[in-house]
């Protein structure tokens, strides 16, 4: 079964028909100190967007606050100097957030936001933003990483978007959405499967396999443009693509010349390079943050583990060494957690290796999991499993205490990738 999906990626999967429909986040767990916060719905006029509930939602997606209901608070600032912080004090909170929402000429929209701690009755934070009605919740999801960094210290994941596959009436779509599951886009539409997105470090390209010519082909998809180019269509097959940090190559992997072999290609589809060499199936690349090397799954040494190779090129090194059954290789932000697919007693689970220490965690509790992908800042892995029959796309946080489940009602969605911060 192992050397069938590493071979080329291709199995097809077992899609049922899905709508093209917004991902419903069910929420469990959180961190061990939340952060009570009260988020004052914003005076906005005939603004059809609730940005207070947007805001809300994603602070407490993340597990690291508690949002508290405001209802019964008859006098709901929306400036700092309006605040009656004894009120906000009595209701446990430790900080609270306002704003309001202005209609500009030009059609354009004035939203002032300010976040300010109740103990200390002093602002911490105010910002405005002049935007276009189309970019309300884009700017409710920075607002809320706004929020996010001033209180935790560390960036937030609400202003990014997430890719995945689904399948609707036969046909196999690739979608990017928001974060919170929000605002879909079909990116690539095809009867034929479609596999392996990979974004590019600026999040305005994709990388993907398409079998629209009978044999997989690796595509790059610009998002700004909806140009696409073929990066690779090589004899035999082309799979797995994955983009250097600095976006201007990608790991590959391809077969024309032997097993399934990893090669470094230039994002124009120039200078291709060899990286393995090997009699073995080497698959599913991922570079490292510093650029210096790339981790793949191979069955090298009898069953499938985690290897690495300088970018460069050069002899392989394992690094994955506890349990029989490890692949899929996806690197946190920072370079020192792995995320990786383990069978854990024939159950394919989420596990975390610590590449400074060694100790290896299990997160997820399905028995079909794939296809992990951190976070923008580390905090949480996106990955995909099976409930029953159907797939469908899940989150944990990396120390297990958060769990998410991204579910679209009817539908199947597959191999999810979370992409950077939009600007």
């Amino acid at each position: 079964m192992y050397r069938l999906k590493l071979t080329i990626w291709c199995t097809l999967f077992l899609f049922s028909s899905a709508a093209n429909a917004a991902l419903e986040i069910e929420i469990s767990g959180g961190g061990a100190q939340q952060v009570p916060i009260a988020i004052v719905p914003f005076a906005q006029g005939n603004v059809q967007e609730n940005m207070a509930n947007i805001i809300g939602a994603d602070l407490r997606r993340s597990g690291m606050f508690r949002v508290l209901e405001t209802g019964g608070i008859v006098n709901r600032p929306t400036d700092v100097t309006q605040i009656k912080y004894a009120e906000w004090a009595a209701l446990q909170a430790q900080a609270i957030a306002v704003g309001s929402i202005d209609v500009l000429p030009g059609n354009r929209l004035k939203v002032s936001f300010k976040l300010a701690d109740v103990l200390k009755q002093s602002q911490l934070v105010g910002m405005e933003y002049n935007i276009a009605p189309n970019q309300l919740r884009l700017t409710a999801h920075k607002i809320a990483d706004v929020i996010y960094q001033k209180l935790t210290g560390e960036i937030g994941n609400a202003a990014s978007r997430i890719a995945y596959i689904n399948k609707a009436k036969g046909h196999y779509a690739l979608q990017v959405a928001d974060a919170d599951g929000e605002n879909p886009q079909t990116v690539v539409y095809s009867a034929e499967p479609i596999i392996s997105p990979s974004w590019s470090p600026d999040g305005t390209k994709i990388a993907y396999v398409s079998f629209e010519k009978k044999k997989p082909v690796i595509y790059i998809q610009s998002l700004m443009t909806g140009q696409r180019i073929v990066l690779a269509n090589f004899k035999g097959n082309n799979s797995a693509p994955s983009w250097s940090p600095d976006g201007t190559k990608l790991a590959i992997v391809l077969t024309y010349a032997a097993n399934s072999q990893v090669y470094t290609i230039n994002a124009d589809g120039t200078a291709l390079k060899l990286l393995t060499k090997s009699s073995a199936i080497d698959t599913e690349p991922s570079w490292s943050p510093d650029a210096k090397w790339i981790y793949f799954s191979s069955d090298r040494g009898g069953s499938p583990q985690i290897y690495k190779v300088s970018a460069l090129g050069g002899e392989a090194q394992r690094v994955t060494f506890e349990g029989n059954y490890n692949l899929s290789p996806h690197f946190s932000p920072d370079g020192k957690l792995l995320a990786m697919i383990r069978n854990d007693g024939g159950k394919f689970r989420v596990a975390l290796q610590d590449l400074t220490n060694g100790q290896v965690q299990l997160l997820s509790e399905g028995g079909q999991d794939e296809s992990p992908s951190f976070a923008p800042n580390g905090r949480m892995i996106l990955y995909a499993t099976r409930i029953g029959v159907r797939g469908t796309l899940a989150a944990v946080s990396t120390d297990g205490r958060v769990k998410q489940r991204l579910s679209e009602s009817g539908g199947d969605v597959r191999e999810p990738t979370w992409g950077p911060l939009l600007n």
